[in-house]
This record gives structure tokens, sequence and C-alpha cells, in this order.
């Protein structure tokens, strides 16, 4: 399997691993089944995602898609990071192997999963604003 030199240094590297203790949304996503599993820690200050930090465990692919959706919403307003779709992750790491996929559909699920706990602290129905956040089975696409 060829990886991106994007997605090496991702895994390598990985930006933004840990825990935020007080963190503002948290949200775990994955299957057992299949590995990989994501929780995905926020911190919000005026609409804005000052702090994100994430804990994976899993394959290299679903560590490198972590890292860059979490670069993706750093700083950004929550409306913008709503918008984050696994296929801006994709892109963001110059592609992944078609049996990798599901890894980027974890991140983009994370970060929402992360967003819709926010929202709920807030007392806000988060299927207002996100909407549908059943997820697919992931191990299947």
């Amino acid at each position: 399997m060829i990886y991106s030199e994007k997605v090496m240094d991702h895994f390598a590297n990985p930006r933004n691993v840990g825990e935020i203790p007080d963190a503002d949304g948290v949200g775990e996503v994955g299957n057992a089944k299949c590995g990989d599993i994501m929780k995905m820690y926020i911190k919000v200050n005026d609409g804005i995602i000052t702090d994100v930090k994430f804990k994976t465990f899993g394959c290299g692919a679903a560590v490198a898609t972590s890292s860059m959706a979490t670069e993706l919403i750093k700083g950004k307003p929550i409306e913008e990071a709503l918008k984050l779709t696994n296929k801006a992750v994709i892109e963001a790491l110059d592609g992944l192997p078609a049996v990798k996929l599901h890894c980027s559909v974890l991140a983009e699920q994370a970060m929402k999963a992360a967003l819709a706990d926010y929202y709920r602290r807030q007392g806000v129905d988060p299927a207002l604003i996100i909407g549908d956040l059943s997820a697919p089975d992931t191990c299947e696409i």
C-alpha cells in the first residue's frame, strides 16, 4: 500500500495528540470490529475552535486523518468546521488508498460528534444544526 508523503508525515509526527481535560465537547466514534477508534476533544471560545486534540487507536491512516482533521478545524469558526468533509481530509493528505477511505470518514464523524456534544452542553439539539449524526458502518466503506 502506498501512502503520500503527507500521510506519512501526519502518521509519524501527528499534530494535536492528547486530551483536553476541560473540553467543551468530546466525540468518540469507531468500530472495534475493524480496529479504528477516534476520540476528539474541542475547546470553543466565542464560536471559534481555539483548541482541538485527539486520541486514536488504529492504523497509520487513522492517525494521519485524525491529525489532519484537527489541523483543518483548529482556529476556525464552528460554522466552518461543520463544513469539513472526509473528502477535504483526503485532499489535504494528497489522497488515501481506497481501502483506507473509511479512516477519513471516521475523522469527519469524530469532529462532528465533538461538536454535537458541545451543542448538547449548550442546551441545543445538535440535530438542528449538524443534521443526521447516525454513522454508516465505516468498516464497509
